[in-house]
């Protein structure tokens, strides 16, 4: 492979050489439009092929070789090649004129490819620094004690900085609970650490957090946005996904067992390889499906390409930027132009992902299984006996009924019903009430229930008629309906009358009835399902096959004024039926109910047995037709054959693989696991220890937590990074005593506060001469105002809990609560996140948008944040719940009831002056609103 050797010129008599003299120019001038990624032209100058194919060049005759045309200046005009760029000197195309004349030798062996911007010399690629702690002189004291404080001391003398004095107890305590477990410490934990004599009380703290279960729910947060966790399925259907929140759980539960995260990586790409009997790691290969997928489907084979391409270009994309910190996406298309990564790189994780597909599927242990079969299995034979004798017996009459179809059919003379209008006439009758009453569906002759109707029209029998049932002249309409909790009515009979196209009445019984306001003469009645013709109705839109209507005065008597029974069938199925229920004598049916109601019993008794439990860990399958690279990233242009194999972007060519296309699903997907998690890949270490880092700092030491490539940030601390990996490695991957290494450090410590001399050398404090002070996160501002007004539920795990309202339909509605009750009061990172669903307070504080990875969260001001604080629903509950919790707690004491407010918001008394002004400020208002007041503070929401 050439890529960045710079050409020299020849004497006519000199032999050119291709791969030092021809082989830059094409890579400097041509390639970014004529490569096998990109093909402009249909031609690729990688290889001669094209060139010989396309006859551009002739071997030993320049003058026939178009090729010099397009590269030569005719009449000093720009050369029509390039088109975009520098033209290429004459120098450049003498040079190709020599080559063609020498006969285009072109080496077999040689792929020339367009230079990216780094190569495998690039730091992030290099193997782990066996890095010894720096010994500068004269550190601070305390700074001797951890070899983390060396590193970052080091750095800083070199920029003429000094780092800042130690913080005092109360801020950390409340800057390392919020770290671990992103809640606020209690009064009462703050008051016995600031005053604990113990010199090792700050280590017992850090200890005591990291053994709390809250740990697990704070870091599994972070892991959370890194791995693009949502629970829709986003696009245009967004459908809520109900058997994801396991792997939230998971998630949750790794970190507080300290769960090794080369494991946890495992498990994340092929736990269902590892271990498919124990459901607590065939749940971590949720991770594969947690992303967007487009579930609409299409009849058309290239765009249903398309889409299986763009949904394994997701898994591919967080894959490689989560574990790697690598963009081997923007290889989809074309060699990477900025990292060695070349487009069948790509293709080799293609090829690895391909089995994979988005679904749900039993996730249980061996015992479960075989408990439920013991229960199960007795049944099902059971009710298999007695469908093949009802079967038998049904194929029995129906050939009887056959043979005397000929006269029923004579029956049916109208034409079937239609789900764009069906209309009956009959004799004017004077009617108050009507009822329509289905008999049939027209999807299956055997049940009633579940059809749909969008209008039901009334007609009077009058010299201008008009339609009598809409609700606008006084008529209602009555009808057990689909119910759903978020939007009643959504489904509700009186769409029926509301002279609107499009919301259908869907029925979950097998009647609607219409009331008039006073009694009227009608004569014609209209009913339809998809009467709107230009929004063809979808299949689960249930209508009626057969049916009758009924007329009254009274509602106790009732008259039968229509009927579908001499309507045509609307299929063969619906043939069959009726012609078996006009042949069907009454001991023939007598038999058939009894064997259907055994049939059913046995049925309810297995229905009644909880199944066992479905989790969405995907449904995988191998693939093992050929993978080739798609040339412009289109399915439909396939390229050069490729097989599951690793990105070969490392050094360490002793951890590369290649799998045959033979290679079953299962072995593809742990082959790349073993790969990834190989204590020997640097990418994968180095991008966890800066994730940690990111998290305890703010800022990671590549502040690019996704991207360790040429695009990404450089290390402020390369050599520190590498011996965090080190450490990383020597603790077996567990990160609980890389946390406390790093929170017992003197750097952690530090106070926060500015000092405009050192902000003049590093305004972004990245080489960390003081703590840098952030804002709490979406979830802590929500976590905070529960726990201080006492509300915080503190359940763990199970289905998560909903701050929007949410109608499922052909597409997703999502609607924020305009309040949120005691059932939303748990922990935010249990709240179930629907991708493009807004959550008002948590999507005011940059919650972000689960279709994405979210390695650093943005934290804008804007003022919505200060409205939602102030007048939001929310915000007012908890306000008058910790007024309630003060004045309950601190009896009727003004003075202990503000003090006891500071104590929870900020782990501090109130000064003096605050004090005064508070008392001031509830006698003028309320303690509620004082409460209000603090929730609205930068002191509550930003921690030093």
């Amino acid at each position: 492979i050439v890529t960045c050797l710079l050409p020299g010129t020849v004497k006519a008599n000199e032999t050119v050489h291709f791969e030092q003299q021809i082989a830059p120019i094409i890579a400097e001038h041509c390639l970014s439009c004529h490569s096998p990624g990109i093909d402009k032209g249909d031609l690729s100058l990688a290889t001669i092929t094209g060139l010989l194919t396309k006859e551009f060049i002739v071997a030993g005759d320049p003058d026939s070789s178009y090729l010099l045309d397009l590269i030569t200046s005719q009449d000093d005009a720009k050369p029509s090649m390039p088109k975009e760029g520098k033209p290429l000197s004459p120098e450049q195309v003498e040079l190709i004129r020599l080559w063609i004349k020498q006969g285009a030798h072109w080496p077999e062996d040689v792929i020339v490819r367009e230079p990216s911007k780094a190569d495998k010399s690039w730091w992030a690629l290099q193997p782990l620094a066996q890095t010894a702690p720096p010994q500068p002189e004269k550190l601070p004291q305390g700074w001797d004690q951890n070899q983390i404080d060396s590193f970052v001391y080091q750095k800083l003398v070199a920029q003429n900085l000094l780092p800042n004095p130690k913080a005092d107890r109360r801020t950390l305590i409340r800057r390392a609970t919020y770290d671990l477990t992103g809640l606020p410490p209690t009064p009462e934990k703050v008051h016995a650490f600031i005053n604990e004599p113990d010199p090792n009380a700050y280590e017992h703290l850090i200890d005591e957090l990291l053994a709390s279960p809250r740990y697990g729910e704070r870091w599994g947060r972070h892991w959370l946005d890194v791995v693009r966790f949502g629970e829709s399925n986003g696009f245009e259907r967004n459908v809520v996904i109900e058997d994801l929140w396991p792997f939230r759980d998971y998630v949750i539960d790794s970190f507080n067992a300290d769960k090794p995260f080369d494991q946890m990586i495992k498990e994340h790409i092929a736990g269902d390889v590892l271990a498919p009997d124990e459901p607590d790691v065939v749940t971590g290969a949720a991770f594969l499906v947690s992303g967007p997928y487009d579930d609409v489907g299409n009849q058309d084979a290239a765009q249903a390409a398309q889409i299986r391409a763009d949904t394994l270009d997701e898994m591919i994309r967080t894959t490689s930027e989560a574990f790697l910190g690598m963009t081997i996406g923007c290889a989809r298309c074309h060699d990477h132009k900025f990292d060695p990564i070349l487009q069948s790189n790509y293709y080799h994780l293609y090829a690895t992902f391909s089995g994979v597909k988005h679904g749900s599927r039993v996730v249980a242990t061996p015992e479960e299984k075989q408990q439920r079969a013991a229960l199960v299995g007795p049944l099902e034979e059971e009710r298999n006996t007695l469908t093949k004798e009802r079967d038998a017996l049904s194929e029995k009459l129906n050939q009887r009924a056959e043979e005397n179809s000929t006269e029923h059919e004579k029956l049916w003379v109208r034409e079937p019903v239609s789900r764009t209008g069906t209309e009956e006439t009959f004799e004017p009758v004077s009617a108050k009430i009507v009822r329509f009453t289905s008999l049939a569906l027209d999807t299956n002759p055997n049940t009633a229930n579940g059809f749909g109707i969008d209008e039901f029209e009334i007609w009077s029998n009058a010299e201008v008629p008009q339609n009598v049932a809409l609700a606008s002249s006084g008529s209602s309409a009555t009808g057990p309906s689909r119910v759903i909790e978020d939007f009643p009515g959504a489904y509700g009979p009186q769409l029926v009358i509301d002279g609107k196209l499009g919301a259908r009445f869907i029925a979950t019984s097998h009647f609607l009835q219409i009331e008039l306001p006073n009694p009227r003469t009608i004569n014609r009645i209209i009913f339809s399902s998809a009467k709107n013709e230009s929004q063809p109705e979808q299949d689960k839109f249930k209508f009626v096959a057969d049916y009758r209507i009924e007329v009254s005065l009274d509602g106790n008597e009732w008259k039968e004024v229509a009927h579908g029974r001499d309507r045509k069938p609307v299929n063969e199925a619906h043939r069959k039926k009726r012609l078996n229920d006009l042949e069907r004598n009454a001991e023939d049916q007598k038999q058939l109910a009894t064997l259907t109601q055994q049939i059913n019993a046995i049925t309810s008794k297995i229905n009644a047995i909880p199944p066992l439990k479905t989790i969405w860990v995907g449904n995988h399958s191998d693939f093992k037709q050929p993978q080739h690279v798609f040339i412009g990233g289109s399915p439909q242009h396939p390229g050069e054959v490729v097989s599951p194999a690793s990105p070969n972007i490392l050094f360490d060519t002793s951890l590369s693989y290649e799998l045959s296309n033979e290679a079953s699903d299962a072995e593809r997907r742990l082959k790349l696991a073993d790969w990834i998690a190989n204590s020997n890949n640097p990418l994968t270490v180095r991008v966890l220890v800066n994730r940690l880092w990111h998290y305890h700092f703010g800022t990671g030491i590549v502040d690019t937590p996704n991207d360790f490539g040429y695009m990404g940030g450089r290390p402020t601390h390369p050599e520190l990074l590498d011996w965090l990996g080190q450490q990383l490695l020597q603790n077996g991957w567990k990160l609980k005593s890389l946390h406390k290494q790093i929170m017992l450090s003197q750097t952690y410590q530090q106070s926060s506060d500015f000092r405009e001399e050192a902000a003049a050398v590093d305004g972004d404090s990245r080489l960390l001469w003081r703590f840098p002070p952030r804002r709490l996160s979406a979830e802590e501002i929500r976590d905070t105002m529960l726990s201080v007004a006492g509300q915080l539920k503190l359940d763990m795990g199970g289905p998560g809990f909903r701050l929007y309202r949410y109608l499922q339909d052909n597409v997703a509605t999502y609607v924020p609560l305009d309040a949120n009750g005691p059932e939303t009061y748990r922990r935010a990172v249990y709240h179930q996140n629907a991708r493009a669903a807004r959550t008002d307070l948590m999507s005011d504080f940059d919650q972000p948008d689960c279709a994405f990875s979210s390695p650093r969260r943005a934290e804008t001001t804007t003022p919505l944040q200060a409205l939602s604080t102030m007048n939001h629903a929310f915000t007012l509950d908890m306000a008058q719940a910790l007024a309630t919790r003060l004045q309950v707690e601190s009896s009727d004491n003004l003075q202990l009831q503000i003090s006891q407010a500071w104590n929870l918001c900020y782990s501090r008394t109130p000064s003096p002056e605050e004090l005064a002004n508070a008392e001031e400020f509830v006698n003028q208002h309320s303690l509620s609103a004082l409460c209000r007041v603090l929730f609205n503070t930068s002191e509550l929401i930003y921690l030093d």
